[in-house]
């Protein structure tokens, strides 16, 4: 799709759509006064027939008004004029989204001028218009045998008309919503993509081909011989069941000095989980093809911020392998050195993301990083606690903790902070081992970040659990949803500045 601010309405094309922006109150704006000037009227005498009452979200498309150069005004409703918020908006765009799929149209001109948000600016305004269009037509076809054929003709030009003091915030707002789009997009891939295709080793070709991609971008791939010469054995464990290797992911953003301290992500990659030994329930296994979501977010924030290009380095840690039950898996009762030399008791090697990370966040204290973040769908205690509204973030800094939540509420990729109080530790203290990877029924998603947070004492550290947020399961409409990109782009960018 492509995104542009013009100055003034161009010349229309037969098959595009004029989008003209409404408040409940029906007043007219500057754009509406023109366009009705233009059609001698046309357009007063239907809004007085009362079709449209101009809710948040409400549209209505108008066919060939006599006067007007396109065939097709889609008229957009803003709700009350003084409650135009940042939520409020998400309802228009969603709405105008929808209803241009609908439309046999290639071309869309969008009048901003009744366009005034409360609480943003004009640049938050257009990211989250190229962020809807991407949401809204993102399909994955790969792996569909015959190409689906088009009923029609397809949206691919969107034009912000505006006056000329806006236009510089606008095409802010296009670059970073078209940066997002890019990363969100190869995040649901990655995410979608089956569990015979979407491999460690996949995920890692991937990675490198992407650094080619970009000037600033590096791609570097532990395998298991080098992840156990640096005694990575908490890792291992979870590989060690399938035939298809584990690998350590790293993707380096150079772009500052090597001497700026760079900010870290760690995404949990597991491309497949059956539980290994203690095994899933068939009737939902399918759904852990997105146990690897972390991983892919991670992947697709990298893409973004290459696309932005800011000045600051960022290293990105895909800990990526498959969890299956074999002969030689790992086995309840059984107890590993991690790469930090503390043992771990393995009680249940279903909750084996937490054993792949710990190494990850040991390794990555080489980096010297600024501030870490791993990413990972951890637990399914998140998803019964937060639902699939808010992303669970724990820390042991409140700065990070703030900023990430700042980033989410700015982005409305929202997220909830939940406690790694000392009183949880003994949850998952062993009696033969330094810890025991489970913690019990009680706050499963606290003990599993508090498991984590024993291996990131060295640098200022978050966990976000991401089970809820980033894939729906319900029917035809399940799939990745791409969060938390956009969060953890707003907080890099944020940090760098």
């Amino acid at each position: 799709m492509q995104y542009s601010v013009k100055i003034r309405a161009s010349a229309q094309s037969r098959k595009s759509c004029w989008v003209i922006g409404w408040y409940e109150d029906l007043e007219f704006s500057e754009t509406a006064k023109d366009l009705d000037q233009a059609t001698q009227g046309q357009l007063k005498k239907l809004i007085r027939r009362g079709d449209f009452k101009g809710k948040a979200g409400e549209t209505l498309v108008l066919h060939d008004l006599t006067g007007a150069s396109t065939e097709r005004c889609m008229l957009l409703g803003l709700g009350k004029r003084s409650n135009l918020t940042a939520d409020v908006y998400l309802k228009v765009v969603a709405g105008l989204t929808a209803a241009s799929k609908q439309l046999p149209v290639t071309r869309m001109a969008i009048s901003v001028d009744a366009m005034n948000l409360c609480d943003r600016d004009d640049a938050w305004l257009a990211t989250k218009l190229v962020e809807g269009f991407a949401d809204a037509t993102y399909e994955y076809l790969a792996m569909k045998g015959k190409p689906k054929a088009k009923d029609g003709p397809t949206l691919s030009t969107v034009e912000l008309i505006a006056s000329k003091d806006r236009s510089k915030q606008l095409k802010q707002g296009i670059t970073l919503g078209s940066a997002l789009a890019v990363g969100k997009k190869t995040a649901k891939d990655l995410s979608n993509a089956p569990g015979n295709v979407c491999t460690p080793t996949y995920l890692a070709d991937q990675a490198k081909t992407l650094a080619k991609g970009y000037e600033r971008l590096t791609t570097t791939v532990l395998d298991e011989k080098q992840m156990a010469k640096l005694g990575m054995g908490a890792f291992l464990s979870v590989s060690k069941g399938s035939t298809e290797p584990g690998k350590m992911v790293i993707i380096q953003y150079k772009g500052a000095k090597p001497s700026v301290k760079p900010h870290v992500l760690v995404g949990k990659g597991i491309t497949f989980d059956t539980g290994g030994i203690s095994l899933k329930p068939g009737a939902s296994m399918w759904e852990m093809i997105y146990d690897m979501c972390g991983a892919a977010t991670v992947f697709g924030t990298l893409q973004t911020i290459a696309e932005i290009g800011p000045n600051m380095n960022v290293i990105g840690v895909l800990a990526a392998a498959e969890n299956m039950p074999a002969g030689n898996a790992s086995k309840p009762g059984d107890i590993v050195t991690t790469m930090s030399g503390q043992t771990v008791e393995i009680l249940n090697t279903d909750a084996e993301g937490r054993l792949v990370l710990c190494d990850a966040l040991t390794y990555i204290d080489k980096f010297n990083p600024e501030t870490v973040v791993d990413v990972a769908t951890l637990t399914g205690a998140c998803i019964i606690a937060l639902g699939s509204q808010a992303s669970a973030i724990f820390a042991n800094d409140d700065g990070v903790a703030d900023a990430l939540l700042a980033a989410g509420e700015s982005t409305r990729d929202r997220a909830w902070r939940l406690p790694i109080w000392e009183a949880y530790q003994s949850q998952i203290n062993s009696a033969f081992a330094d810890m025991q990877n489970i913690g019990g029924r009680e706050a499963g998603s606290i003990t599993a970040a508090c498991f984590l947070a024993r291996f990131a004492k060295k640098y200022k550290w978050a966990h976000m659990d991401i089970a809820g947020t980033s894939f729906k399961w319900a029917g035809t409409k399940k799939g990745a949803t791409g969060r938390p990109v956009a969060l953890l782009t707003e907080y890099l960018l944020q940090q760098g500045r």
